[in-house]
């Protein structure tokens, strides 16, 4: 007989250490400063990127040649660019691409980098070999520069973008998954659960992934503020959104041909990726602390 047969009130008292653990964890990153911080930058970002018709001043492809080069006023707050155009209106509408092309590509490499290291950490053998080298010679490149070489073959364009800065992170997942299989694919729960028959893919399921979760959870916030940057610069040379789409690195790029007579131009997208940046790589932090025992531990 079960123990949830002798005792109907067991899956409650489970459920109850659960809980405190939780929130015991939520107080910890709460009293994180840094961390608290940088989820702030980060859903501040978000929300403007969500509510970018609500909170846009003027239309973000406005042009207005009366006010070309405007600096900031009551009207423009952060002043307008070369075209007469509201340099805040584009930047909160820039935040949808720039955030939308970096969170995504993020997702597809978590969704293509995490089945690749359950298989070929499970597996291993000649399979995992392979693999490991031609992630190593991938890896060996500089991100920014293979992530340009992949958006100048499949052109220019939003889609693509996000393709070629998912293409370089993949390798960071799997080896991070890789690496967590390693080291728990031997232990007795696992090799429990195949002594009773547990399908191969229950078990990397519901046995193994749960302990490569954590560090996939940390490096996706670490890896979104990366994303950020590539992306900016795959606009800034012109692989990134297509024109009058307005993105942080795109604007940068047109701000900075006016650096000397309107630094307001470049000083603006400049700094919402500077603050995109600093709020997820302070919020992955405190993810560090908060999902390791051994860091939260030092705390």
């Amino acid at each position: 007989m079960y123990p949830s047969a002798i005792d109907p009130n067991l899956p409650r008292a489970i459920k109850q250490p659960l809980r405190a653990r939780f929130e015991r964890a939520m107080r910890h990153f709460a009293r994180h400063r840094l961390a608290m911080v940088g989820l702030t930058l980060v859903l501040v970002q978000i929300l403007t990127a969500a509510l970018a018709p609500l909170l846009a001043p003027y239309a973000p492809n406005a042009i207005d040649y009366r006010a070309m080069l405007n600096g900031p006023t009551a009207a423009h707050l952060l002043g307008t660019d070369d075209l007469g155009r509201d340099i805040l209106s584009r930047l909160i509408y820039g935040a949808r691409v720039s955030m939308g092309v970096s969170v995504a590509s993020v997702f597809v490499a978590i969704a293509a980098g995490v089945p690749f290291g359950l298989i070929t950490g499970y597996i291993g053998g000649a399979l995992d070999e392979a693999l490991m080298r031609v992630l190593d010679s991938v890896m060996a490149l500089p991100a920014l520069v293979l992530a340009l070489t992949i958006a100048t073959v499949l052109g220019h364009g939003v889609f693509n973008g996000m393709i070629a800065i998912a293409v370089v992170l993949i390798p960071i997942f799997t080896r991070i998954v890789r690496g967590q299989v390693l080291s728990v694919k031997h232990n007795d729960y696992v090799q429990a659960a195949h002594s009773v028959g547990v399908p191969t893919y229950l078990v990397l399921l519901r046995h193994i992934l749960p302990n490569a979760i954590n560090p996939v959870i940390v490096q996706g916030s670490l890896a979104i503020g990366f994303a950020i940057i590539i992306e900016s610069s795959l606009s800034f040379i012109g692989l990134g959104a297509e024109p009058p789409t307005p993105t942080w690195g795109s604007m940068v790029q047109i701000g900075f041909q006016y650096l000397e007579t309107a630094p307001w131009f470049v000083l603006a997208p400049a700094t919402m990726i500077f603050l995109a940046v600093l709020g997820f790589n302070m919020l992955g932090d405190g993810l560090r602390d908060l999902l390791d025992p051994v860091s939260r531990s030092r705390h």
